[in-house]
């Protein structure tokens, strides 16, 4: 016992020592730091709006005024970002993001603006070294790929100036999917790992590859949504319910609305369709021309319209077919579906009515028209079945602002619909409403919806009038879900879009390859100082010469192989091929698809292709010398190729800089002779 406690005592006398072991990579620290110091080097200057600034500046001022938009290039976080660089230096959003080259005022800060984006840029550079390395290179492979992309001008630009966090980026998503897929499958049938093994690899797999980035991009959206409450410039985009959810706008007009629709009430009617942009049903004291230009004759009746504008003339009375009054009884009498009423306009007393007369710019349906009793053989056809098409029960009631409601005609079935065509000078260019005997399904376009609504309490048309242009009343709170708002702007984002022009730096992808085309970025207002998206020439060349090499490498191998012959070891094979997946198929992927894209591309489109394709140079350079080049002699010249390669991206890189910084200023004789493509803008002053 004595002995026990003494050698106890002994024991707990003596301290052992924790060591900590760290392993520091010295090169990753250098090329992190150059890559840093890359990106951050001028990030103050230029002083004023940059290209895309324009465009992704007014986003970051709505953030930070919290007022709602829409951009359908991509998913809110790459603005978030921006809009979160701006917050940590002040910004108030008060700028007008007008023109490209307009002068900062002092409350920008410039500074924290481009400091995030220059950090993710500058990240790229040890993140390029470290693919490599898990791609089985070597080291000094690895730290050629992140020399070429620390060079790279065009990377060096764009990260100064711009985050591109688009849906772009989907191209690279699946391909990792679609690599984790081959690696898991490859997983399940190894034979050597449990069965409690595989199953726990494929689920991690598809939560951290498919269900985190789903949360992600949801809880992305659920922050967009919540920080966004005040209404925006592009509310009308959006539907009524949406609209009514956000602060001021459409909220501030609706809100106090009755809930349900009911004979007597005076309402507005939106079109759920927002092509080709949003509208309200109309009618105005004008005729339909007696003959059209093509000779087809009409009614003549009072024309029936969908207004892009809110209107006084956009009011109408629901009315019960059976009853003169047009007022709402007390209790109220709902309109539920199935119901037949009569839309009586409320400024000029026509109710809406549609016969087999051709429409005006579609005679394949049938003209709208408010009736006008001409004493000829056109008898009044002005009833209509109210259609709730996202009814929850056969007998619901129509709804403001919720319920998305077909009008069919009881006399043709047709039903109410927005054509989508423009009426010409005689209708005001406003757009065609027609009534559509082949509609089938649901479509947006032949669906409304109630967006403004009061109880009509007036008897005489004059004082109807005067009711018409008062504001609505009672309160009723119609607050969306997120998920509803999230999936209303998401379909939103993916099916409407702007009508693409021509820009001048617009290009094609064919372009892209050779770098044929430029972007000026900036240009000072009175020097030479400008900024260009020009890339590397030497690095762009060296890059399609390499997936050029790696694709004649690739299919030789293969034949080969075919033939039962193999040059190199199997490891070697399936090292190259890995490579040839992520590099080949990353520029693959994110090249590609732009063929057949119909919208506005820019050489910036090219460059997460590019960052893939330079890759592929150091994976090519190392594979030539390792497995291909036996002599030493050889060797040694690939030595000195790959020497003579670096200096001459280095020095490419120190001609254009003035072009990726926009200092110094050049003078016209200097700027002339970096046009080394006839195709290339660059612009000078001569003094």
């Amino acid at each position: 016992m004595l002995t026990t406690r003494h050698t106890g005592a002994m024991l707990t006398s003596i301290k052992l020592p924790i060591v900590i072991r760290a392993e520091i990579n010295l090169v990753l620290v250098v090329v992190t730091a150059l890559g840093l110091l890359s990106r951050l080097y001028g990030i103050n200057f230029p002083k004023a709006v940059v290209f895309d600034e324009v465009y992704y500046g007014q986003f970051v001022s709505l953030y930070t005024k919290q007022v709602f938009f829409i951009d359908e290039s991509g998913p809110p976080l790459g603005h978030m970002i921006l809009a979160f660089g701006a917050y940590l230096g002040g910004f108030d959003g008060n700028f007008i993001w007008n023109r490209i080259g307009a002068e900062y005022s002092s409350n920008v800060p410039v500074w924290s603006l481009r400091l995030i984006p220059a950090l993710a840029g500058s990240l790229c550079v040890p993140l390029c070294y470290l693919l490599v390395v898990e791609l089985g290179y070597s080291h000094l492979t690895a730290l050629g790929a992140a020399l070429l992309f620390l060079m790279e001008n065009s990377l060096i630009v764009q990260s100064l100036l711009q985050f591109l966090l688009k849906y772009m980026g989907l191209f690279t998503y699946f391909l990792l999917l679609g690599l984790a897929a081959v690696h898991t499958w490859q997983l399940i049938g190894d034979r050597a790992l449990s069965n409690g093994v595989v199953l726990m690899q494929v689920v991690t797999r598809f939560l951290a590859l498919v269900v985190l980035p789903l949360l992600l991009y949801l809880g992305f959206f659920y922050v967009h949504l919540n920080l966004l409450y005040r209404s925006g410039p592009h509310d009308q985009m959006m539907s009524s319910a949406f609209q009514a959810s956000l602060e001021g706008g459409l909220a501030r007009i609706t809100q106090g609305q009755p809930l349900e629709v009911a004979y007597g009430s005076q309402v507005t009617l939106r079109s759920v369709s927002s092509k080709p942009i949003p509208c309200w049903l109309h009618s105005h004291k004008a005729n339909y021309p007696i003959r059209y230009e093509n000779g087809r004759g009409s009614s003549h009746q009072q024309q029936v319209t969908c207004y892009p504008f809110k209107d006084v003339n956009n009011w109408w009375i629901i009315k019960d077919p059976g009853r003169q009054d047009l007022v709402v009884s007390s209790p109220p009498r709902p309109v539920r579906h199935g119901d037949v009423v009569q839309l009586l306009h409320g400024m000029t007393s026509r109710l809406l009515n549609t016969h087999d007369v051709a429409a005006p710019m579609s005679p394949h349906a049938q003209e709208v028209s408010g009736y006008i009793d001409f004493n000829v053989s056109m008898p009044a056809q002005n009833l209509w079945k109210v259609d709730i098409a996202n009814r929850e029960a056969e007998q619901d009631v129509w709804k403001t602002i919720l319920s998305e409601v077909r009008l069919i005609h009881i006399n043709t079935s047709a039903v109410l619909k927005l054509s989508g065509s423009s009426l010409p000078e005689w209708g005001y260019r406003q757009l065609e409403v027609v009534g559509d005997k082949i509609y089938k399904g649901y479509q947006p376009s032949g669906v409304w919806n109630v967006e403004e609504h009061r109880y009509g309490r007036s008897l005489e048309q004059r004082e109807r009038e005067l009711e018409l242009h008062s504001p609505t009343h009672i309160d009723i709170n119609r607050n969306l879900t997120f998920i509803a708002k999230f999936l209303e702007l998401q379909w939103k984002m993916l099916t409407v879009k702007h009508e693409d022009s021509e820009h001048k730096y617009s290009s094609s992808p064919l372009e892209w390859i050779t770098m044929n085309t430029n972007i000026a970025y900036w240009l000072h207002p009175a020097s030479n100082a400008q900024i260009h998206l020009i890339g590397n020439f030497v690095t762009w060349t060296l890059a399609n010469l390499a997936l050029a090499v790696y694709v004649l490498l690739f299919l030789s191998y293969l034949l080969r192989r075919r033939r039962k012959i193999e040059d190199i070891p199997e490891a070697t094979w399936c090292q190259l091929l890995q490579a040839g997946v992520v590099c080949a198929g990353g520029w693959a992927v994110n090249y590609l698809p732009f063929f057949m894209m119909e919208k506005t591309l820019f050489l910036y489109h090219y460059l997460p292709a590019l960052t893939f394709q330079i890759l592929l140079i150091p994976v090519v350079l190392e594979h030539l010398h390792t497995h291909m080049l036996r002599c030493a002699s050889l060797r040694r010249a690939l030595h000195g190729v790959v020497l003579a390669g670096l200096s001459s991206v280095y020095l490419s890189f120190r001609t254009f800089s003035p072009l990726t910084y926009g200092q110094p200023e050049l003078s016209a004789e200097q700027l002339a002779s970096l046009r080394w493509r006839d195709s290339w803008d660059i612009l000078f002053r001569r003094r």
